[in-house]
C-alpha cells in the first residue's frame, strides 16, 4: 500500500461475516446510524427540556435510558456490529429483515462476547454521562 492510496474499510467493502468483528450490511449499518442520529437529537431535547423546565433534579435520571441507546447506537454503526444479532446469533449483509443463523459454537460464543462488550459499554456510558447531567446546577 503506498502512502497515497485510501483507507478502505474492508469490512465494509466485502460485505462479509467476520466472528465477533462484523455482523451487519451496509442497509443494517445505514438503519444504526440513522438510530443513532435520532437517539442524539430525542435525548438533546429531552435534556433542554428538563434544564429549561427546572423541574425537580431527579427527574435528569430520566436520560439514562436514551443515552444507552446512543451509545449502542453509535457503536454498532462504527464496529458494524449489531448487539442483538450477535446475542441471538444471526448475522445479515442482504435485505434488512433478512438473517442467517450462526452454526458454529465458537463463533457464535465471538459474537456474543462483543455484543456484551459493547451494551456494557453502553450502559457505563449512559450511567458516566447520567450522573454528570445530574450534577449540573
Amino acid at each position: 500500500m503506498s502512502a497515497n492510496e485510501p483507507i478502505i474499510n474492508k469490512q465494509e467493502d466485502e460485505g462479509r461475516y467476520i466472528p465477533g468483528v462484523c455482523n451487519i450490511g451496509k442497509q443494517e449499518i445505514k438503519r444504526r446510524r440513522n438510530g443513532a442520529i435520532f437517539g442524539t437529537i430525542l435525548t438533546t431535547i429531552i435534556i433542554a427540556i428538563l434544564l429549561l423546565s427546572h423541574t425537580d433534579k431527579l427527574w435528569r435520571f430520566l436520560v439514562f435510558l436514551p443515552l444507552v441507546s446512543v451509545g449502542i447506537g453509535f457503536q454498532q454503526w462504527y464496529y458494524k456490529f449489531c448487539a442483538g444479532f450477535g446475542m441471538k446469533g444471526v448475522f445479515n449483509f442482504k435485505e434488512l429483515g433478512e438473517s442467517i443463523s450462526v452454526e458454529q459454537a465458537e463463533m457464535l460464543k465471538a459474537d456474543k462476547a462483543k455484543a456484551i462488550n459493547m451494551i456494557a459499554t453502553s450502559v457505563i456510558f449512559g450511567l458516566v454521562l447520567t450522573i454528570v447531567f445530574y450534577l449540573i446546577p
